[in-house]
């Protein structure tokens, strides 16, 4: 009895090792800014996977003649000028180096002036990122006049919507709408929904034409029918 509880007491302390070695690897990751970027467009990639078809996205897409610069990926909108022509919606994902971990070490301290200053920073790069987002995708007529910057963590975009300052800037002077993964996917959804409305639409307009065919159809058998029984 006491070896089975011995046993099950090791196998308890290796699961918790595991979890911590795990845990561990986890903040390497984030901790890594390049490997932070690369996890905003890893989930950037699977809300697409999920969410819309794959003829109803692209992805690296170049939206300027001439521009090596490619947006990371863009939303197939339908043209209301032609059924095979379609406006691209760019979104691209993005992360502000250190600013972010630097302002939760702020919030930690308590310090008022550390945060304040924390908060700048960070506000200062999400204008910059979202001008960059501005100056390298946004072509219209080929896109849409907006943009959308993808900030893969919750917290991070709270911070950003909770000062409607620096969100309306974003807005006014860049053109760029920011989104959260739970934001982003709630609006890939919602053009989803469009996207299916828009199909029927144009499936109620073939069906429409067919019946009419038929109609015509019918009115010519009728003809037929008619010649017949006057002939016999």
């Amino acid at each position: 009895m006491q070896e089975k509880k011995f046993d099950t007491l090791m196998a308890r302390q290796s699961e918790m090792r595991s979890l911590a070695t795990g845990v561990g690897d986890l903040k390497k990751v984030l901790m890594n800014i390049r490997n932070r970027g690369t996890f905003g467009e890893y989930q950037l990639e699977m809300l697409f996977e999920q969410i819309l078809a794959p003829e109803q996205y692209a992805k690296a897409v170049a939206t300027k003649p001439g521009s090596r610069e490619k947006v990371e990926f863009a939303v197939k909108l339908p043209s209301k000028d032609s059924d095979s022509d379609f406006i691209l919606l760019h979104i691209d994902s993005k992360f502000p180096q250190d600013r972010y971990p630097a302002l939760l070490d702020a919030y930690e301290t308590a310090d008022p002036e550390m945060v304040n200053t924390a908060v700048k920073g960070l506000e200062g790069t999400i204008k910059s990122l979202a001008k960059d987002i501005h100056d390298k995708y946004l072509n219209p007529p080929h896109t849409t006049d907006f943009a959308l910057m993808f900030l893969p963590f919750e917290g991070l975009y709270a911070e950003v919507v909770k000062r409607p300052l620096l969100f309306e800037t974003l807005q006014r002077d860049y053109k760029v709408n920011v989104v959260g993964p739970s934001t982003l996917a709630a609006f890939l959804h919602s053009l989803q929904v469009g996207f299916r409305t828009l199909a029927i639409q144009k499936r109620s307009s073939e069906i429409w034409s067919l019946l009419g065919a038929v109609k015509t159809e019918f009115g010519r058998f009728a003809d037929i029918l008619e010649g017949v029984q006057r002939k016999m």
